[in-house]
């Protein structure tokens, strides 16, 4: 019996292990995938030359820097995440890079939120002026800031004002979250996956929750009066007035689009 038992705490310790170790395999392949969809956002007049460039990851998966390194050869690459131990490989990652690519790959714990960690950050880095990217892959709908709007998708939900607020859903504030990244960065790429009939599983208290049609329409209507956006993925177009119901009928098809935004001239 003893030995039986042994037996099934090695199995389940053991299947435990796959489990985590394909969702490894999961995150690299998936990041491979998506760098395909994001990378015509780095061009300029139709050419990506990343040489001397410094970029922002926001909510990085850890692997999209080694990816973006490897193949462009930027000078510098920043991820940050609000919890990076969800990576296990990501502290190999960091310092295994510095064998196969001269871009120098730094990856932190830390919130786009938290003013004095990432001030440190920057200030160690060197960073005093923007860095030409601001990579926000799959991670724009956890920037929510605003008033719990649950409701408005579910009339039976109830605001219980506790610790975690796992129930809630934030509002997306476009003009406060698009300020503070052009503040990060010259341009801003927003890779997306949404499905508002999907559940988050990453989901933060009220920051996630898959962005809604309505909000999409929200969000590039102001983009598009404030400032100069591109549409990268599923179609190439540059994003105004007359062009915002091309966005419209894009996000009813598809669950992945790429654009980037920056400032006016």
């Amino acid at each position: 019996m003893c030995d039986n038992n042994d037996l099934i705490e090695k199995l389940l310790e053991s299947e435990k292990e796959l489990k985590y170790c394909k969702l490894d395999l999961k995150t690299w392949t998936d990041s491979l995938e998506e760098l395909s969809e994001i990378e015509d956002a780095f061009a300029t007049d139709g050419i990506i030359n990343l040489d001397n460039k410094k970029i922002l990851d926001i909510g990085t998966d850890c692997v999209k820097p080694l990816y973006i390194a490897l193949k462009f050869k930027p000078d510098k690459i920043i991820g940050i995440s609000e919890d990076l131990s969800v990576y296990s490989f990501e502290s190999d990652l960091k310092q295994k890079s510095k064998l196969f690519t001269k871009t120098k790959i730094r990856l932190d714990t830390c919130s786009l939120f938290n003013k004095v960690t990432l001030g440190k950050i920057l200030k160690d880095e060197g960073m005093e002026k923007k860095f030409d990217f601001v990579l926000v892959s799959k991670t724009l709908h956890h920037l929510r800031t605003g008033k719990c709007v649950a409701e408005e998708r579910n009339k039976k939900h109830k605001h219980e004002e506790d610790k975690t607020e796992a129930c809630c859903i934030y509002e997306f504030e476009e003009k406060k979250i698009f300020e503070k990244l052009l503040e990060l960065g010259k341009r801003v790429i927003v890779y997306e996956y949404f499905d508002p009939n999907d559940e988050d599983t990453d989901k933060v208290r009220g920051r996630g929750g898959y962005f809604t049609p309505q909000e999409w329409t929200k969000i590039f209507e102001h983009l598009s009066q404030n400032y100069k956006v591109e549409f990268v993925n599923p179609q190439q177009f540059h994003v105004d007035e007359e062009t915002l119901n091309r966005v419209d009928s894009i996000i009813k098809k598809v669950d992945c689009i790429c654009f980037y935004v920056e400032k006016q001239l």
